[in-house]
């Protein structure tokens, strides 16, 4: 007990020397500059990911159902090409 106590109050005046001193100030300008070339990137987001993997899933599935349906009628056809 007295152990985690003595934990958080240094943990608690690291913070504050953090706070105060110019690695505050470092961390800050790393965020903006990653930000920014973060921003300048083509990225989109998991959730953005996760709908269009869906769509494209999708697509697939219907693809697949039309060339079945084109082979089909292929047979279905062929048959009758032949006769003159």
């Amino acid at each position: 007990m007295i152990a985690n106590k003595l934990l958080d109050e240094i943990n608690a005046r690291i913070s504050q020397v953090i706070a105060a001193g110019p690695a505050k100030d470092v961390e800050k300008n790393l965020r903006a500059t990653l930000t920014g070339l973060l921003s300048k990137l083509d990225l989109v987001t998991r959730e953005e990911f996760e709908v269009q993997a869906h769509v494209l899933a999708r697509t697939r599935e219907r693809l697949a159902q039309l060339e079945q349906r084109v082979a089909q009628l292929e047979q279905t056809q062929a048959p009758d090409s032949d006769t003159p």
